[in-house]
Formats: C-alpha cells, sequence, structure tokens
C-alpha cells in the first residue's frame, strides 16, 4: 500500500499544555490527545516524528515568565524540535522518505508544515542521524557560536564549562581544545566526569555533588579563568565569577538551576567582579545566528568527520515518556543530548 492511501488512517498523537507546571513538571500538566491527521494542502508535507528534542527551553517555554519567544499557550501544542520523515508531499522541493530537520515544531507523531519551513537533512558517510540533534544540530550550534563569537578562544586560554556532559557544554569543551584551551568542566556524576576526561578530552572535571567548586576551580585553574560557557546559574555561576581573569568573556547559554524554582532565586552574589575584572557578557539565543549556521554546521561537521568530536545521545523510547523524561535534564541524569526516539526510520 502506498503512502498517500495511508493519509485517512492517520492518527496523530500530540501533548497539549493543560496547565502551567509549578516547579517540576508533573502529572496532569500536559495531556496525550489523539485527533486525525488533516489531509494536505497544496505546498504543505506530512511529517513523522523519528526524534523529538528535549530541551531546558521546553520548560521555559510552559511557564508565563519572561522570555525570548511567546509561552505556550494553554491547551496548545507542547512546542519542540526534532527530526522527522516525510510522510506525504504535495511540496515540489521534497518527497515521501525524505529525512528533514522539523524546526520548530511540536511534541506530536505527525505534523503537517508548510514545506518551505523544514530543512532536508544531508546524506554524510558514517554520521548516525543522531549528529543531527547534537553536534550539528541546535545545540552544536549554540556551542559554536557561543563559544567562538562571544567567548573568541585563544590558544593557551582557560575555559570553564557548566553542565560541561550535556549536549551544548560537551561540545563547547571539545571545541575549546580544537582551539587550543585548557578546559575545565563542570558535572553531576563521576560517570559523567571520567567521560569528559578520557573521551571528549577535558583538562579537568569537577564533580560538583561531591566537590567544593571553588577550591576544585583553584586547582585546576591556577591561571584563573579567561572564558566562562555559562548554562547553570547559581552557586556554580558564583564560584566561577570569583575567578574570572581580567577582560573575561562570558557567554551566558543558561541558568538552568533556576528553571524550575518555585521562589524568586537570590543572587548572583558575585556579579559585582563583572566590573572588577572588566568582565564582557553576553546572553544569547542560538536563532540569533540562523544565517550564519551554514558556516557552523560545515565546521561541526569537518571536526565530526576528522573524529575530533565525541557525542553522546541519551535515547528515551517512545512519545508518551517524553514529559518525564524532561526532568533528566534538570536532576543530571542525561549524558550528551537527550532524545525522545518517537518512531522508527523507514
Amino acid at each position: 500500500m502506498k503512502r498517500e492511501e495511508l493519509t485517512v488512517a492517520r492518527v496523530n498523537k500530540t501533548w497539549i499544555l493543560k496547565k502551567r507546571p509549578v516547579g517540576d513538571v508533573g502529572e496532569g500538566d500536559l495531556d496525550l490527545v489523539e485527533s486525525p491527521v488533516p489531509e494536505l494542502k497544496d505546498g504543505e508535507v506530512c511529517l513523522r516524528t523519528i526524534y523529538l528534542s528535549l530541551d531546558p527551553t521546553n520548560r521555559i517555554w510552559m511557564s508565563d515568565r519572561e522570555q525570548y519567544m511567546p509561552p505556550v499557550q494553554i491547551g496548545d501544542p507542547m512546542r519542540g524540535g526534532g527530526i522527522s520523515v516525510v510522510e506525504e508531499s504535495k511540496f515540489d522541493g521534497l518527497k515521501a522518505g525524505d529525512i528533514v530537520n522539523t524546526g520548530l515544531g511540536q511534541w506530536s507523531l505527525y505534523q503537517v508544515k508548510p514545506g518551505a519551513e523544514v530543512n532536508k537533512l544531508p546524506e554524510l558517510p558514517g554520521v548516525p542521524l543522531t549528529a543531527f540533534m547534537g553536534p550539528i544540530g541546535m545545540t552544536g550550534m549554540t556551542a559554536y557560536f557561543g563559544l567562538m563569537d562571544i567567548g573568541k578562544p585563544k590558544p593557551g586560554e582557560t575555559v570553564v564549562v557548566s553542565a560541561a556532559a550535556g549536549a551544548v557544554g560537551s561540545m563547547v569543551g571539545q571545541i575549546a581544545k580544537i582551539q587550543g584551551c585548557r578546559v575545565v568542566g563542570i558535572a553531576g556524576s563521576d560517570e559523567k566526569c571520567k567521560w569528559l576526561t578520557e573521551t571528549a578530552g577535558f583538562d579537568a572535571a569537577i564533580n560538583y555533588k561531591t566537590e567544593d567548586v571553588g577550591e576544585a576551580l583553584d586547582r585546576h585553574c591556577p591561571n584563573g579563568i579567561d572564558i566562562n560557557f555559562e548554562n547553570v546559574g547559581g552557586e556554580i555561576m558564583d564560584a566561577i565569577l570569583m575567578r574570572l581573569n581580567d577582560f573575561a568573556r562570558m557567554a551566558l547559554c543558561g541558568l538552568i538551576s533556576s528553571y524550575n524554582a518555585t521562589e524568586p532565586v537570590p543572587g548572583p552574589y558575585n556579579f559585582s567582579m563583572l566590573l572588577m575584572r572588566h568582565v564582557t557578557l553576553k546572553g544569547f539565543i542560538v536563532t540569533d545566528y540562523i544565517e550564519r549556521f551554514p558556516e557552523g554546521m560545515q565546521a561541526m561537521a569537518g571536526w565530526l568527520m576528522e573524529g575530533k568530536l565525541k557525542f553522546e545521545t541519551d535515547v528515551v523510547e517512545g512519545l508518551e515518556n517524553a514529559p518525564s523524561s524532561l526532568d533528566r535534564l534538570f536532576t543530571g541524569k542525561n549524558l550528551g543530548k537527550l532524545v525522545v526516539e518517537v518512531s522508527k526510520p523507514d
């Protein structure tokens, strides 16, 4: 039976935001709803999700806090990116079976989108599909532009990365090593720290759950810190701020320690060090660099194919497990890029 003949039989499953979470995302905050997949209009494609990306920003989108784009509204599908296969196409540039970057899509099994809004993924020899979720996906672009454009690394400088074993942090440290820097990562388990030093090539790693971060930074960064790639905030960021060198650069990518907070988060207490050390601090969102993505993807794909980048993908099976798996990002259970395998590619 042809794909086109299956259109009327397709039943979609979509996570709908039912209420705004208080603290951790819990049962009842989202509903998994079934609905028919609509017929295609000219210029549209029907996509079946293969991998759904889970990211800290998903938690921000669920809230009504001040943020960089409108929050997901109550009753609307949960927002997310991923990789999909074209099931049916009425768009000249895509055909059934093509693998595409879904763009800003939904937590759903199927999506109907304008074909012009998705991009067909290239086939790279020896590069698995999951790489397009990590080093040559949005997290890879976050790491590349945050470090290269804001951090401006120079050989011999010391770079500190928090949430270093995550999808972004693990790439930041490896790019910094390629640039000739000394790299210290901060992560939440001995297993992660071992992976950072033995596989990813970091010079040192600190387990913030068992070590005094300040004392460990003094040991591993005897000449101070030139670049801080900040993903966490809170006490860890405060410890780093006290050890920044004059004219250090700080790429503010995330503040994951506060995303599930139910009360105002105090600090940072050492903010004055940005003034005292003449630090350049810039917050950024990866979409700031969307016009330069080809530059970043070319660099990251080249390093990946040369064997200079190592990456891990933490795969959770089943769309139904998306909300409960998001907490892995905030408890430090994931190593590398966290994704939900919604379906198998044909």
